[in-house]
């Protein structure tokens, strides 16, 4: 067992906690079903379909998707970064803004409360850290561009294990596309990638 997975089972009872946040009443035996009553009926139509490990997901995700957005916006406001790498930072802007978004509607959706759920789940595999980030920020455009590549490849391979995490565990049929999505969409990238920083 990986440090990653160990880390995920660890984190499952506070996602369960959280995932049931705003329910009232006393909890059921573990064998109650969804859309029991619990509290408020709208509530428990909303999580019927999320299982812990959707929200698990989707609650790493959006800051891991807001982290690479950050990335590519800093890169795409410098001068002098190479053009290739540019189109990556937009096709990446392009492609991670509105799965947000569609994100944070599950989490509405769910009942979930996105800065609660979020909360100490922000550093998962992949993130970068406020020194990696100063460093991308003070760089010049030329050298940004190659720490752009260096940094999204470890990015995108976080992304890539925690949607294959998704794949093994999780339910809610919108999440397992949108993970196979990630794994597909991003595994190119890194192979792109990788391409890409050797001939600069």
């Amino acid at each position: 067992m990986n440090t990653r997975t160990r880390a995920l089972l660890a984190a499952l009872p506070l996602v369960a906690a959280l995932g049931l946040a705003g329910c009232t009443g006393t909890a059921g035996e573990a064998g109650d079903m969804p859309g029991m009553d619990h509290g408020s009926q709208a509530h428990t139509e909303s999580t019927a379909g999320a299982t812990p490990a959707d929200i698990m997901f989707v609650t790493m995700m959006i800051p891991h998707h807001e982290q690479a957005v950050e990335m590519a916006d800093i890169v795409l406001a410098k001068d002098g970064v190479d053009p290739r790498v540019a189109a990556i930072a937009e096709r990446i802007q392009a492609a991670q803004g509105p799965e947000i978004e569609r994100m944070q509607g599950w989490l509405e959706d769910w009942g979930v409360d996105p800065d609660s759920a979020g909360a100490g789940m922000a550093h998962g595999d992949g993130m970068m850290t406020e020194d990696d980030m100063s460093a991308l920020q003070e760089a010049d455009g030329a050298t940004a561009g190659r720490l752009f590549l260096e940094q999204m490849v470890v990015h995108h391979e976080g992304a890539v294990e925690m949607a294959q995490a998704a794949l093994d565990d999780a339910a809610d049929a919108e999440v397992l596309t949108l993970a196979q999505q990630v794994i597909d969409d991003q595994t190119a990238e890194i192979a792109e990638m990788r391409q890409l920083a050797e001939s600069l």
